[in-house]
């Protein structure tokens, strides 16, 4: 039997789409936390149905995820030897991480149910603050809902999301490791600060914030201008990573090298899309 998005959400705690004090306090805190932290995080979001039923979908389809071995920098381009060799985006790091693509997870599954739940994309668009006109939901077919599958001895490097915007849902913790660090709003659309950038890639930065997610928690994030990373594993255990994404212009997908890296595979729209980005980031 499918489960519904109330038997998922903890709703009594967490009322998105019910107007009132409750969620009135709700939004006030997320968004001191993402101006003061660039990040916020809502424990128990998920029931331990909804884990259980999300933990379940994952691995159903972790056979499908794409797993890729690299160094990558920052920014997920190749090698400009035309710049100095300090630069950050020459600075490149081991890569080992698989990605279930979004084309896996179906609307009746536990993940879609949650992210097409009343009042899910009103409530993350009150917490960002965000107008109507600039807050869309990622239109890449691969990656509007993935997750992130990790197993000992995997980490994901310091990088940037393509994607403004990205929530995630903490579903499974490997025995160890495993820890969220970030750089808050780093760097802007018209400043990549490659100075401080570097810092955090030589560890004297004193930007960065490490976080201990939990099974069922809820993390709104401003991955696009925040660095960050994942610590490596330890354990047999994967750790599952449920990664809902927005963007600030309609119909914006990855860039075609970068969704090859990630995903393996490329579709006809990124060909199609190829060079529309409304900013000019590296990525």
């Amino acid at each position: 039997m499918q489960l519904l998005a109330n038997d998922l959400i903890d709703i009594e705690r967490y009322p998105i789409s019910t107007p009132g004090s409750q969620r009135d306090a709700l939004l006030t805190r997320v968004r001191e936390e993402l101006e003061f932290r660039g990040c916020a995080v809502l424990k128990g979001f998920l029931t331990p149905a909804g884990i259980a039923a999300a933990v379940l979908e994952a691995d159903g389809v972790a056979d499908k995820g794409h797993r890729s071995y690299s160094r990558t920098n920052a920014y997920f381009t190749t090698e400009d030897v035309s710049l100095p060799a300090s630069d950050p985006r020459r600075r490149f790091f081991e890569r080992s991480n698989a990605f279930i693509p979004a084309d896996n997870f179906h609307s009746d599954g536990a993940l879609r149910t949650v992210f097409d739940s009343e009042g899910f994309d009103a409530f993350i668009r009150d917490c960002l603050q965000q107008p109507e006109d600039r807050f869309f939901r990622y239109a890449d077919p691969l990656a509007d809902v993935i997750v992130n599958a990790a197993s000992e001895g995997n980490g994901f490097p310091w990088h940037f999301d393509t994607n403004n915007f990205t929530v995630t849902l903490a579903l499974q913790n490997a025995e160890s490791g495993g820890a969220f660090e970030y750089a808050p709003m780093i760097r802007t659309s018209q400043n990549e600060n490659f100075e401080e950038v570097s810092k955090v890639l030589d560890g004297t930065s004193e930007k960065v914030i490490s976080l201990a997610l939990q099974p069922g928690d809820l993390q709104i994030f401003k991955g696009r201008y925040s660095l960050h990373r994942v610590a490596p594993l330890a354990g047999p255990t994967p750790r599952y990573v449920a990664i809902f994404s927005y963007v600030e212009e309609p119909n914006m997908v990855g860039s075609v090298e970068r969704t090859q890296q990630l995903y393996g595979r490329t579709l006809p729209i990124h060909h199609e899309r190829a060079g529309q980005r409304a900013d000019s980031l590296v990525d």
